[in-house]
Order: C-alpha cells, then sequence, then structure tokens
C-alpha cells in the first residue's frame, strides 16, 4: 500500500520525485524518502516520518542528480521512524531499495544474512532484499543478474525498485501482485505505482506484468519476463486520464469536492450506455447471460457495499443464484466455479489485493470473470474477460465517494441489459437520478447542521433493509474510517436479535427506509427504537411526521433507486461530522487508498 517511484533522464530528479511522491500520498504518508545519483557518482539520502512536506522542510541540499528513486510508506514491518522509512540499503550504502508490498520469508532470509555478517539499521522486511542483492552482486556481473537471483529467494508480494551507486544511470523494476508501471517520455523515464505522478510527463506507458524486470539506462529499456525467461517486446500504451491535483477554492477537502462530483460521475458512467430506451454494453460482446448459472460478486470495503446491491438486483431482475463475498474471505474458501459461473470483481483502483487474487483463483478454475473497475490499464483490468470502467475520475481522497455512485450505476444497468432491457420506462426514472443527485447535494447545510447537532455522540448504528442495507454499511464504514467513530450498519429486521441491547439515549440511529416494499417494516424497527428512549435520525420520503430527532425528505423513486439518493446524504454527514471533530479527512490515519498488501 506504499507509493514508489524512480526517474531516470535528462531533468533534474529532485523535483520530480518529490512531486511524484505528493502525487502519491494517498497510498501511504507515515514516512517517505527518496535517493538521487549524479554522474560523478555522488549521491543524497533523505528519508523521514511523516508527510511529503516534511521531507521538503528536511532536504537542505538542491542536489542536481538526473536520476533516482523515492518512497511514500504505509507502514507494515517495523514502526514509523525514520530508520524504517525508504529507501533501504545495504552494509555499504551501495545499493538502495525502494518496495511495495510484503516480503513473508523475510526473517528467515535475514537471520541467514546476519550469520554472513550483514549489519541492518531498520526493523523493515524490505531491508532484507538490499542486502540480497548486495550478497548476489559478489558473484554476479551486474545489477540485474544480481536482482534476478534474489528475487527466486523472496515469497510474497512486491514491486521493487533498485539502484547501485557502482552502476550510474541505472534503474531496475520488478513486480509480482503489486503495480509498477512504466512511463515512456523524451530521453527519460518514470516506474511508478500508479498511473498518477506518470501522466505528467508522458502519456506512454508499459503495464508490466508479474515478474516483469524492466532495465532503466539512459539510452533506453529493456524488459526481461523471468517467467519466460526470455526479453519481451514492450506493449507502448497510452493512457487517457486525466488527473488535476489543483483544489477548486471552494472545497476544503478533496472528499468534499469528490462527494460533490458524485452526480458528475454517475453521468459519466452511464453516458453512451443509454440508446433509444435500451441499455448497450459492447464491452460484453459475446457473454450470453442464459449460459450462466450463478453470479458472484466480490471486492472489499466500499466496492463489496457495492456487490450487495448487485446481489439484490440480480436476483429481482434475473432470478438467478446470486452471491455477494468479501473478496479478503472469498479467495481462502473452496469455492466451485465452472464455465457456467459468472465472477464480477468490483475495485475503485483495479489493484485491491484480495479481489485480484480471487479473480484470478475464479479465472484459473473456468469462471467468465468481468471486471468494474475505475482505473485504466490496472492490474484486473489486465486480467478480467470483459472489461467495464466506471469512468468517475481520479480519486485522491482515501475514502471513496464518487466510485461507489459509478459502481451501484453500472450495477443497475447491467441487470437490465441482462434482463433483456425489460421494462424500458424504468430508464427515465433512472436518468432523471442525476438531477435528484444534485438535489441531494444541495442540502449540504441541513446536513452540516445535523452532524454538528450530533458531535458529541461516539457510537450510532445505519439500519436499512433490502437496497437500504448496503447504504447502510457504508455509512457506517465512511463514519469509521475519517471521523474514527464507532458505527454499525444493520438490516433493521436484525436489531431485536442482540443489537437492540444498546439502545439508549446516548445511542442514535440513522434509519434509511423510504417507501419501498419494506417501508412499513421498517418503520416498526424505527419504533422499537424510540420505545427504548433511542434518538432516530430518518431519512426517508414520506410526508407523515414520525415524532424523531431530525427527519431528512428525499424525492420519490423506484425502490432500486433510492440507494443513488441516500448515498450523497451518508457521505456528506460522515464528512461534516468529521470536519468538526478536525479529523485528517483526506488522509485518515492508519488507511491507504489502494490496498495492495494482505
Amino acid at each position: 500500500m506504499c507509493g514508489i517511484i524512480g526517474y531516470l533522464g535528462n531533468k533534474k530528479a529532485l523535483e520530480i520525485l518529490l512531486d511524484g511522491l505528493e502525487k502519491l500520498e494517498y497510498r501511504g504518508y507515515d514516512s517517505c524518502g527518496l535517493v538521487i545519483f549524479n554522474s560523478s557518482q555522488n549521491y543524497y539520502l533523505q528519508k523521514t516520518v511523516g508527510s511529503t512536506k516534511a521531507l521538503r522542510e528536511k532536504i537542505k541540499s538542491l542536489f542536481e542528480g538526473n536520476w533516482g528513486i523515492a518512497h511514500t510508506r504505509w507502514a507494515t514491518h517495523g514502526g514509523v521512524t525514520d530508520f524504517n522509512a525508504h529507501p533501504h540499503y545495504d552494509c555499504r550504502q551501495e545499493i538502495f531499495v525502494v518496495h511495495n508490498g510484503i516480503i513473508e520469508n523475510f526473517k528467515e532470509i535475514k537471520q541467514r544474512l546476519l550469520e554472513k555478517g550483514h549489519k541492518f539499521s531498520s526493523e523493515t522486511d524490505t531491508e532484507v532484499f538490499a542486502h540480497l542483492v548486495e550478497d548476489y552482486l559478489k558473484l554476479e556481473k551486474s545489477l540485474e543478474e544480481a536482482v534476478k537471483k534474489a528475487i527466486k529467494e523472496i515469497e510474497g508480494t512486491f514491486a521493487f525498485l533498485v539502484v547501485s551507486k557502482n552502476e550510474p544511470e541505472k534503474i531496475i523494476g520488478i513486480k509480482k501482485s503489486s503495480p509498477l508501471i512504466l512511463g515512456v517520455g523524451k530521453n527519460e523515464f518514470l516506474l511508478a505505482s500508479d498511473p498518477t505522478p506518470i501522466s505528467f510527463l508522458t502519456k506512454n506507458v508499459v503495464y508490466l506484468d508479474d515478474y516483469d524486470m524492466v532495465i532503466l539506462k539512459k539510452d533506453g529499456f529493456q524488459i526481461f519476463s523471468l517467467k519466460e525467461n526470455k526479453y519481451k517486446k514492450p506493449k507502448i500504451n497510452s493512457i487517457d486520464w486525466e488527473i488535476k491535483t489543483e483544489q477548486n477554492n471552494i472545497f476544503e477537502h478533496y472528499m468534499l469536492k469528490e462527494i460533490f462530483e458524485e452526480a458528475k460521475a454517475f453521468g459519466e458512467t452511464i453516458k453512451d450506455k443509454i440508446q433509444e430506451k435500451k441499455v448497450i454494453f459492447e464491452e460484453l460482446n459475446g457473454l450470453k447471460i442464459e449460459r450462466i448459472n450463478k453470479i458472484i460478486l466480490t471486492g472489499c470495503g466500499t466496492a463489496y457495499y457495492a456487490c450487495l446491491y448487485g446481489k439484490y438486483l440480480f436476483e429481482d431482475y434475473l432470478e438467478k443464484e446470486t452471491r455477494a463475498e468479501i473478496a479478503s474471505e472469498l479467495r481462502y474458501e473452496n469455492y466451485s466455479y465452472d464455465k457456467k459461473t459468472l465472477f464480477i470483481c468490483i475495485s475503485q483502483s483495479g489493484e485491491t489485493i484480495d479481489t485480484l487474487e480471487a479473480l484470478k483463483i475464479a479465472k484459473e478454475k473456468g469462471a467468465i470473470t468481468v471486471g468494474i473497475i475505475n482505473v485504466p490499464g490496472s492490474s484486473m483490468t489486465r486480467i478480467v474477460d470483459y472489461l467495464i470502467l466506471t469512468k468517475a475520475g481520479p480519486e485522491l481522497a482515501v475514502a471513496s465517494t464518487k466510485a461507489f455512485i459509478s459502481q451501484l450505476s453500472i450495477l443497475y444497468l447491467l441487470a437490465f441489459y441482462f434482463a433483456k432491457n425489460k421494462n424500458p420506462d424504468y430508464l427515465y426514472e433512472f436518468l432523471s437520478l442525476k438531477n435528484k443527485i444534485e438535489e441531494m447535494l444541495a442540502k449540504k447545510e441541513e446536513i452540516e447542521s445535523l452532524a454538528k447537532n450530533l458531535i458529541d455522540f461516539k457510537n450510532f448504528y445505519y439500519l436499512g433493509r433490502k437496497y437500504e442495507y448496503p447504504i447502510a454499511l457504508e455509512g457506517a464504514l465512511k463514519l469509521k474510517e475519517i471521523a474514527y467513530v464507532h458505527a454499525e450498519g444493520y438490516p433493521a429486521g436484525e436489531m431485536k436479535h442482540g443489537p437492540i441491547a444498546l439502545i439508549d439515549k446516548d445511542f442514535p440511529t440513522i434509519v434509511l427506509a423510504p417507501q419501498d416494499s419494506l417501508f412499513e417494516k421498517s418503520i416498526s424497527n424505527l419504533e422499537e427504537i424510540k420505545a427504548r428512549k433511542g434518538k432516530v435520525v430518518l431519512i426517508s420520503d414520506s410526508e407523515k411526521d414520525f415524532e424523531v430527532y431530525s427527519q431528512i425528505k428525499i424525492p420519490q423513486t423506484k425502490e432500486e433507486f433510492y440507494p443513488f439518493l441516500i448515498t450523497p446524504l451518508i457521505h456528506l454527514f460522515a464528512y461534516f461530522f468529521a470536519k468538526h471533530l478536525k479529523r485528517e479527512i483526506d488522509r485518515p490515519r492508519n488507511l491507504a487508498k489502494s490496498v495492495t498488501v494482505e
């Protein structure tokens, strides 16, 4: 879940690497560091606890090297200290390494190296790789040959960048199950964890496969496949990924900006998908739903909640067996896949390690695979049989918002498409959701006032039934993620099976109860909470006054469309709750945007 970047070219590497780290900081911001070299084989190393801003403040030298590597960390092995920050190096400080991933067998390797006399300066798993390369360089003629030998001993996931002061103007990159992309510019190259920093220098990229080793030199690059034991011809792609990191002055945080882009994300995602009362998925040409016996939807966190929404849709529209599974559990289940299984994975980044591994298993066992993914060119996009891009645009806040709306949008259109475009009148109502989402966002002041009034409470329930249950889970997750407040999402009918024991005047409940097929049952649960002195915030389109603490009105729509109206409200509530608690909203503690380690 760390961010890595390397630069080799004719420009000053320092500013390019610092800018790149800032653009990768959503991947980890416990600590950061860099090492830069010049043509005289001199180098400058600096690392620090904290953000890229802290690193900039610590840098006292405007070192004018033209190649180097850098890292922003989300800690796994070892505490958050300067010593544990990357880059890590060998005994002589000649070989330097940055790493995203986890070396599972690092203790065994470290013990063997210690017995050989190696001296370690950190608690991290990454440092063993620098010493391992050092060990093999005593036997091999070049850095790339030493890296080839060293990598064979590594168990786990990794994207490594390796440099040596004794081999000027050369960077080695190698990956397995962690993202690594090569940017190819004019007389310059970038290696990075994702396209964000690359896109500012070039739109030409090479997506590296597992066990690809790229060797960057001033006059060009080569890619060697360790899996095939031969050099391979690179395929250069053009990234259509417009990234703007400047914030609009009217938004205090990226998260708020992205919440207010939910209506736009909805529009961009469904654009060109609806034509003459029909849903069109050109991406799914050749996929016959009639041949499918069962459907699996999987993802992690917010993406998993989208899967739950999809489960209800597919069961209602298709009457096919459908399961929504948490990918981190599914990958370890002995599930039976076959060629009549449709496996749909959902991920904002396309790099979520648990979802990626579950996808690989399903594909190996013969399932038909579909990806609903936001980031073009990410690992999942290159594995699935059928790819649907959500087109929400880049999300820079760690907590996902607009991507969730886009995922729900694609799932609804998929259900409609697989059901052979039945009930075309539903599409008119679906298209009207864009304006209704904007109408919900206009309740900004009402939601902020509610959040301020509840700011002293430490526990919350979110309740919903059927289509609202996944949204209840999403609301609770957002409050936990960015406000650090305990919140639980529950199916409303489960309250009396235990959780209601916690209800009292100090435990508010947010009830999602639109006038759908289960409205009366949801209201019965609301009354049970009121009877126990619980404060209730009701989100509903009902005109009736239920004498609750607060009632937020939403427009009427069809049952399966209410999640699109409620989602912006719960996102705004979490945002304002966190804001008035003075939390670090865009970069909440202990979290990273793209979860690429187990």
